[in-house]
């Protein structure tokens, strides 16, 4: 089939394309389960009991289980890659992690992030070194997460390339056309 072909999906920022105060609000959002929160605690061995044990939880000041915060963490992390870090060479850390309110089994979070700063690296010419702030906010807006991550990211013309994969349209393909 000779049709052109479509246009690529966003693929994220190049060191290039950042600048400072630019903020971009993250596209997905996730409702975290009870089945994610226990996964992750025990995946980390974190003994806590406010994670997995419902009837001790009761016992808090909470009164249910309490999202482990990692996770909170790994996922506002991954909700910004798509934004910020997609062509990350290495993360470099994360810094002044704060929680200013718990995350529950059944809460939705969302993320944003904001472009605190952006230099060349003195030792890698082929990429440049990006701060941002990310926020991470439930369904109602109230702020459970604020971090900093400071990431190395490939100038644009360097690093690896994802070679598109073409479709083979085979009798048994094209069959589903007709």
């Amino acid at each position: 089939m000779a049709e052109k072909i479509p246009e690529t999906a966003w693929n994220g920022r190049y060191y290039e394309d950042f600048a400072v105060g630019d903020r971009y609000r993250h596209p997905l959002g996730r409702t975290l389960t009870r089945t994610d929160n226990i996964w992750l605690t025990l995946l980390s061995q974190n003994s806590a009991p406010v994670h997995f044990d419902a009837h001790y939880a009761a016992q808090t000041e909470f009164g249910k289980p309490l999202v482990d915060s990692t996770i909170t963490l790994a996922l506002v992390t991954g909700q910004s890659v798509t934004d910020v870090s997609q062509h990350v060479f290495a993360n470099l850390g994360w810094d002044r992690v704060r929680l200013p309110h718990p995350v529950f089994e059944g809460d939705t979070i969302y993320s944003e992030s904001e472009v605190l700063s952006a230099r060349e690296s003195a030792s890698r010419p082929e990429v440049g070194i990006i701060v941002v702030r990310t926020v991470g906010f439930k369904q109602d807006g109230t702020v459970v997460i604020v971090f900093e991550r400071t990431i190395m990211v490939y100038k644009r013309g360097h690093g690896p390339v994802a070679e598109a994969v073409e479709p083979k349209w085979d009798e048994a393909a094209l069959k589903v056309l007709r």
